[in-house]
């Protein structure tokens, strides 16, 4: 996450002329060495895949230039988070800034860590990574602004939640830890005061934030380090053995939590808490209990079960009938389809500039609707949208047969190459918002045209290799030379205003 390094994935190619005698051997090396130069500058090109992550990179910049800071939202040992404002668009962010003199080596590491891991994580419930800087004194990581408060003040202030809510609010959660798991990512330290609510309003979504105990992990060995917050933590992890499915049980902790109002595993010292977790004896004896259904009881036994590998997965919770029964949703619809299916995406500049405005210019609450819609398209939250769930949702909800000029198949083949840059086969968090943006009317020309002042660094009203490098890392002669073909109709060798605003309204 510090470092954006931009792959091309060219594999090694080995070029073997045909017998030749010694006087052509000279001219032999000459050649293949340049047909090798022109094969791998045509596979750098051919495998750019534009995700979030390529925007993300630290900057040695002087962050105070480009954003004014507000409160203080918080303060620890190692620095605070701030509230901050972007001087060039008004966007409110959070920064966290980390002292460097306070940190000793394992906790850059670990700062380092928690970087790359927010980085490769592109999910509606995870908080997002903005951007990152760099100064003599300090780290800054920017991310989006959530400002509804953490799950543990409103279960404190609601006391218990009914089962539909408490669902919903798990389904979230849970959605979010699935797709973690599903990249190899344990988070370690689940707790309703790392679960924030993106606004004030009921309805708010939520986001799982603080990756600072998180790490990949591997699927044939045990973490080892003992890691997370009494109350919440796995019997597993305090004996220090144990896989991803910590996330499960901390995840059953807080359901139990939403249901009951106070937590499974209760002591007046950690030692007391610890000795209840270790036993893994699950209370439920009182009043509030009588209420839950036997269904939601079933699930948090499931999750909470003391062996690790009889617990239950973070996907197989969301697939319980309890999960499913609680969380039904029609907000899908058949104008939705048809809209999302005239999108139409072909030139990488288009695809990038598209993407950096999504990533840097939409705000969370632009985007609520969006992300619901999302999360029903996929239906087994493993956050994507892959071929058969968005095949599923076009014979569910268009009944026009004769919308379907060809096969059902091609349809959503044409479709899912049109939206999925990054050619991983299915549809990212990132790139739906990208495809839907024209629906909610996202794009205004304003907000092209402030995308514009913050890529045209110097202010001199054109954007230059340079400066579009400094955006996005891995722009190299080749692709600059491909972006320009689009767009620079004056063959001046860097984009207009002008030609900055024409290639954006001609791909919407």
């Amino acid at each position: 996450m510090i470092e954006c390094l931009f792959q091309a994935n060219t594999p090694e190619i080995e070029i073997r002329p045909k017998e030749l005698n010694n006087n052509d051997k000279q001219l032999s090396t000459q050649a293949t060495s340049m047909i090798s130069l022109s094969i791998l500058t045509l596979e750098k090109s051919t495998y750019l895949k534009l995700s979030p992550d390529l925007f993300i990179h630290m900057k040695r910049e002087d962050i105070f230039s480009q954003y004014s800071i507000g409160k203080a939202l918080g303060e620890g040992a190692y620095g605070q988070v701030s509230l901050v404002t972007n001087k060039r668009t008004g966007i409110v962010r959070a920064m966290k800034a980390i002292k460097k003199d306070c940190l000793f080596e394992e906790e850059e590491q670990r700062l380092f860590q928690e970087m790359n891991i927010l980085k490769d994580l592109d999910h509606p419930n995870i908080v997002k990574l903005c951007e990152l800087f760099q100064d003599e004194k300090c780290y800054y990581l920017i991310t989006e602004y959530l400002n509804g408060g953490e799950l543990f003040d409103r279960i404190q202030k609601a006391k218990t939640f009914s089962e539909r809510d408490a669902a919903n609010i798990m389904k979230q959660i849970l959605s979010a830890v699935a797709y973690c798991h599903t990249k190899q990512i344990v988070h370690r330290d689940l707790k309703p005061e790392n679960i924030i609510f993106t606004s004030t309003d009921d309805d708010a979504q939520l986001k799982i934030i603080d990756f600072g105990t998180s790490r990949r992990f591997e699927s044939d060995k045990k973490m080892t380090k003992r890691l997370g917050t009494p109350y919440y933590i796995a019997p597993e992890v305090l004996l220090k053995k144990y896989n991803e499915k910590c996330d499960v049980w901390s995840c059953g902790v807080i359901l139990y939590i939403l249901l009951a109002g106070y937590p499974p595993f209760y002591g007046k010292k950690d030692i007391d808490i610890y000795q209840k977790i270790v036993k893994a004896n699950v209370p439920f004896y009182t009043e509030e209990w009588s209420k839950v259904s036997e269904q939601a009881k079933s699930l948090i036994l499931k999750m909470l079960c003391k062996d690790a590998e009889q617990r239950i997965s973070a996907k197989d919770v969301l697939a319980d009938p309890w999960m499913i029964e609680h969380n039904q949703s029609n907000l899908v619809d058949q104008q939705f389809l048809k809209n999302l299916s005239e999108f139409s995406a072909k030139s990488k500049l288009k695809q990038a500039l598209l993407t950096f405005m999504a990533c840097q210019m939409i705000q969370q609450h632009e985007v609520e609707d969006l992300q619901k819609l999302f999360k029903e398209l996929d239906t087994n939250c493993d956050g994507t949208v892959s071929k058969d769930e968005l095949k599923k949702a076009f014979q569910d909800k268009i009944m026009n047969k004769d919308y379907f000029v060809e096969s059902i198949e091609e349809k959503i083949e044409n479709l899912i190459q049109q939206i999925d840059i990054n050619q991983s086969g299915k549809i990212d968090y990132t790139e739906f918002i990208i495809a839907s943006l024209q629906q909610q009317r996202l794009i205004t020309e304003e907000k092209i045209k402030q995308t514009f002042k913050i890529l045209d660094i110097n202010g001199d009203n054109y954007i230059s290799k340079g400066e579009f490098q400094r955006a996005m890392e891995g722009v190299d002669d080749v692709i600059w030379g491909e972006f320009l073909e689009e767009c620079d109709d004056d063959k001046d060798g860097k984009i207009s205003e002008a030609e900055f605003i024409q290639i954006i309204l001609k791909k919407i």
